[in-house]
């Protein structure tokens, strides 16, 4: 693996508030698999209530159109979790779940985690917390879809996945940085039109690529790319 492989739930930040004791008893609990880079971990409507706990590697949330399109809702990186909503409401699964790189998850029953949630109201504060910052995107990603033009809502979400550099300050990074099919695949586009909208970027110094990262060195810059082209779009007043 090329993060850490070790069996263990100390990296997963839900669970980051817990002792030690306590995390034992969780990994315990959980049956371990390694999947290789493109393998299914679980399918769009499937019965199980298993959560999925990201110990190393990353996989990609996806969903399918009624053509077959594939749309990319979300990454789950190192740390993360995905699966709470069918431990929660009972329900088959809303997605599909794919493996993007070599990755060791950690697989909960679904009885464990209700009765975690039910037992710590720290990490039912987090649970919850999370789902409404799922809402929220969902709501912006509607919003763009009905707003904006293909090249904006590739630029927009480049803005979302960037995190603050630790080794640089003021600086914003994508590490790693998707494939392009990926991102394209997040805002409802063509690769070749997500392409060619990075590609518009280079020459202005907004972003720069450097082997996996893709740095954001104007994140307000980059912002007013959206905002301009957004203007451009605008019916202009008769008269």
């Amino acid at each position: 693996m090329a993060e850490n492989d070790e069996k263990s739930l100390s990296g997963i930040e839900l669970f980051e508030r817990l002792d030690e004791d306590e995390i034992r008893r969780l990994e315990a609990r959980c049956r371990w698999r390694r999947y290789r880079d493109g393998e299914r971990v679980l399918d769009s409507g499937s019965s199980s209530r298993d959560v999925y706990f990201v110990a190393s590697g990353a996989v990609s949330i996806v969903n399918f159109s009624l053509s077959g399109k594939e749309v990319t809702l979300a990454t789950a990186k190192a740390g993360s979790y995905f699966g709470e909503l069918a431990a929660i409401d009972n329900q088959p699964r809303s997605a599909s779940v794919v493996s993007v790189e070599d990755s060791l998850i950690a697989i909960m029953p679904g009885q464990t985690f209700i009765d975690l949630l039910t037992s710590h109201a720290e990490v039912t504060f987090r649970v919850a917390k999370r789902l409404a910052e799922i809402v929220r995107l969902s709501d912006q990603r509607i919003m763009e879809l009905s707003t904006l033009a293909a090249t904006q809502r590739v630029y927009a979400e480049l803005l979302r996945m960037a995190e603050p550099d630790t080794a640089v300050p003021d600086l914003w990074v994508i590490r790693p940085l998707p494939p392009v099919r990926e991102i394209a695949s997040r805002v409802s586009t063509t690769r070749e039109t997500a392409a060619r909208a990075m590609a518009q970027l280079y020459p202005t110094g907004l972003i720069r690529r450097k082997g996996r990262s893709l740095y954001l060195m104007d994140r307000e810059g980059l912002q007013e790319a959206i905002n301009t082209l957004q203007m451009d779009k605008a019916p202009k007043g008769a008269g």
